[in-house]
């Protein structure tokens, strides 16, 4: 994935822990050269370059799954989370390594190539045709929650009651480390790794994820254009602040940090509550910090005494 991968799981024997350890990677890198977009021959990749064929592209059973809980999602944020984006994730990948800001006759040439109603999905044989050449599809917004997930799924079928996989920040986890009763999990400060919020979140059998701009931007005429990208213009948001989800798996809150860092706050706090999660907005106004949280959220947040 291009990324940190971490698990830290407890069992009886260090044998045990790195031989199931070692299955998890090989899971990971398995569903990598499935969903990755940077690898050429990806299946991913392989189904993009069948697109304008008018050829269905038989899928696996993992590259369907992810898609179809891809389909879900569109529907559930109203088109806030939008894996078709792929064109308009490659232009603005590459003009932030050219350090360049696209020009706004790309932005509205990309996004001709974009639209869930351009993806056409066959549940009988597992198929997918992309209508339009030169669709992409960025998995992106929920692979990295999805493989997290897949990964605590093994080590419980494995009989690991206490572990946590943290994809470069979609993290999964599964009862509590010894003699604690949860995981403790620190929040960033927006526009700031290197500055932790004062609360921690105290979890257990549950999946956590932050999403901004820290990391991948542009900035031009005074604005920080972020890496997310807003589906309805082309755009990334431009937004000073950080969302935090919690949820039930890693997919969905990976892909709800997302859409919820697009919708209005009003907005994504039902969106959260309609997927019984829990939401943390902090965002930077006039140099002063706001937070904005839901219930569920603040029974998990633990301030410092």
């Amino acid at each position: 994935m291009g990324s940190p991968f971490l698990i830290i799981l407890y069992c009886q024997d260090s044998v045990t822990a790195k031989m199931l350890s070692l299955k998890c990677f090989d899971l990971v890198d398995s569903l990598v050269t499935i969903y990755s977009d940077y690898l050429p021959d990806s299946e991913l990749n392989q189904l993009c370059q069948s697109a304008g064929s008018n050829t269905a592209f038989k899928c696996s059973p993992a590259l369907f799954d992810i898609l179809q809980l891809s389909k879900a999602a569109y529907e559930k944020s109203k088109g806030t989370f939008d894996i078709t984006v792929g064109p308009l994730t490659h232009l603005w990948r590459k003009q932030r390594k050219e350090k360049k800001f696209p020009d706004s006759c790309s932005i509205k040439e990309k996004l001709q190539l974009t639209g869930f109603n351009k993806l056409k999905m066959d549940t009988v044989d597992q198929s997918v045709s992309l209508v339009q050449k030169g669709m992409q599809l960025d998995l992106g917004g929920i692979a990295q929650g999805y493989i997290a997930q897949k990964t605590i799924d093994f080590l419980k079928e494995n009989k690991i009651e206490n572990a946590l996989v943290d994809a470069s920040g979609d993290i999964v986890c599964i009862g509590t480390p010894p003699g604690k009763t949860g995981w403790t999990i620190a929040v960033s400060v927006p526009r700031n790794d290197h500055e932790l919020m004062s609360g921690q979140l105290l979890l257990s059998n549950c999946a956590v994820t932050t999403s901004g701009d820290m990391d991948r931007y542009i900035e031009h005429n005074g604005k920080r254009y972020s890496h997310l990208l807003n589906p309805f213009t082309g755009y990334g948001i431009t937004s000073q602040q950080n969302v935090t989800i919690i949820a039930n798996d890693g997919p969905t809150a990976d892909w709800l940090t997302k859409a919820c860092s697009i919708l209005p706050t009003n907005q994504a706090r039902k969106l959260a509550q309609q997927m019984k999660a829990g939401l943390l907005i902090v965002e930077t106004k006039k140099s002063k910090i706001v937070f904005h949280s839901t219930k569920k959220f603040r029974h998990f947040w633990k301030t410092a005494k």
